[in-house]
């Protein structure tokens, strides 16, 4: 194929993409039972769960928008899938007044994922201590819970509170981003303000 047989095919060719008017919730909204149906109450799940959490932190703290340190301790790469899933346009956390840090001396949480391992022990131990205190400290998953599949282990140290003090479980094989937002916001709710109200 030509250069212009491709421009040709590409600019002049059959429509790939659906009309804004289908993707879009409109007055002919699909209902609950169908696949558009579930996804506008996914998305209104999410916005809830997303208020939910914000409401938790203005509450508690004044509205100021809290940094979020995920550290990896030797999962499976799968909580990290949905950790990243929370920054993207979909979830768009920054809406709810949370963000990701690269550094964690930047960071108010410190999101730990996977059971611990001998390899990483140390280096979650010098991320902690590296934070800022007090920082809030989010176990994410079952293996970093309470050590999962992995628990008892030989390479395995075990879940993240037999390293460092953690204040927020959250549950799952990998928790969703709904899961996360709600966890998040009900951890900080129970905890109240002892967990970091006032600093900055």
């Amino acid at each position: 194929m030509s250069f212009v047989g491709l421009f040709r095919t590409l600019l002049l060719g059959p429509r790939v993409t659906e009309p804004a008017g289908r993707l879009l919730a409109g007055p002919a909204a699909p209902s609950a039972g169908t696949a558009g149906g579930q996804a506008a109450g996914d998305a209104a799940a999410i916005r809830a769960a997303g208020e939910e959490l914000q409401a938790t932190l203005r509450a508690l703290y004044g509205g100021r928008s809290l940094r979020i340190r995920a550290v990896d301790a030797g999962s499976t790469n799968a909580e990290e899938l949905e950790l990243t899933a929370l920054g993207n346009a979909y979830y768009d956390i920054e809406r709810f007044g949370l963000s990701f840090v690269a550094s964690p001396r930047h960071a108010d949480i410190l999101m730990v994922t996977g059971p611990v391992t001998r390899n990483l022990e140390h280096a979650l131990r010098t991320t902690y201590e590296a934070a800022p205190q007090p920082c809030i400290v989010v176990a994410v998953g079952d293996g970093a819970c309470d050590g999962g599949i992995w628990r008892g282990s030989y390479a395995v140290v075990g879940p993240v509170d037999e390293v460092i003090p953690v204040h927020i479980r959250i549950p799952g094989d990998p928790p969703s981003p709904e899961e996360i937002l709600r966890g998040l916001a009900g951890g900080l709710a129970a905890a109240g303000g002892r967990l970091g109200g006032g600093r900055r």
